[in-house]
């Protein structure tokens, strides 16, 4: 679990161009893509999923589902993601008991300490930056990035309104991955993925 990790959106990823762009963001380096989409019942978006997982495979990423374990049982999804309205840590391993699962922790370590105790596979914090996706999300100091990592034995990953002009305030801070949404998808994807990759070798 490192390098740049992308998650879809409901708008920009839409369902009539999601796979070609997902494809296209794996072949210009992608290591892991999340399938987030807070609309749509399991049974809508599952044939999806399956795509993408093996388009993920295809290309040597990891395929992670948002908040939904049915689904990411069901599939065979290499990991689930959860925040903190979705469901309990404990449920989510009762459910997928196999994959990998991350874990929002926003701008707390303490919560990222007890997601670990409790199991987690990765924790992720945010948002640094004001997110185009998520405006509502609060801003988060960067310095959570460093007390994580010397905290923590899993691995970390940051997102929030992270872009080519600041990924590299981010990757500064070492953590094991980045996620991106807007940063990716918005123009050219693959000239995208190549400036924040590029950004993120500071």
């Amino acid at each position: 679990m490192q390098g740049l990790y992308a998650i879809t959106d409901e708008i920009l990823t839409p369902r009539a161009t999601i796979l070609k762009q997902a494809e296209t963001a794996l072949r210009a380096g992608v290591k892991m893509l999340q399938y987030r989409n807070k609309t749509d019942p399991d049974d809508a978006v599952e044939t999806l999923c399956s795509e993408l997982q093996s388009l993920c495979w295809s290309h040597g990423a990891l395929f992670v589902i948002d908040d939904r374990p049915f689904l990411a049982q069901k599939i065979g999804a290499d990991g689930l993601h959860i925040g903190k309205n979705d469901m309990e840590l404990s449920l989510a391993r009762r459910i997928f008991p196999e994959g990998l699962i991350g874990v929002s922790c926003y701008g707390s370590v303490r919560k990222a300490l007890e997601a670990q105790d409790e199991g987690a596979d990765y924790v992720a914090f945010g948002s640094f930056f004001p997110s185009p996706t998520k405006p509502a999300s609060g801003i988060v100091s960067m310095s959570v990035l460093e007390k994580a990592k010397t905290a923590l034995v899993i691995p970390v990953c940051a997102i929030g309104g992270i872009n080519v002009t600041n990924i590299h305030e981010i990757a500064a801070r070492r953590p094991d991955m980045i996620s991106v949404v807007s940063a990716i998808w918005s123009g050219d994807i693959a000239r995208n993925v190549r400036q924040l990759t590029q950004g993120m070798n500071v």
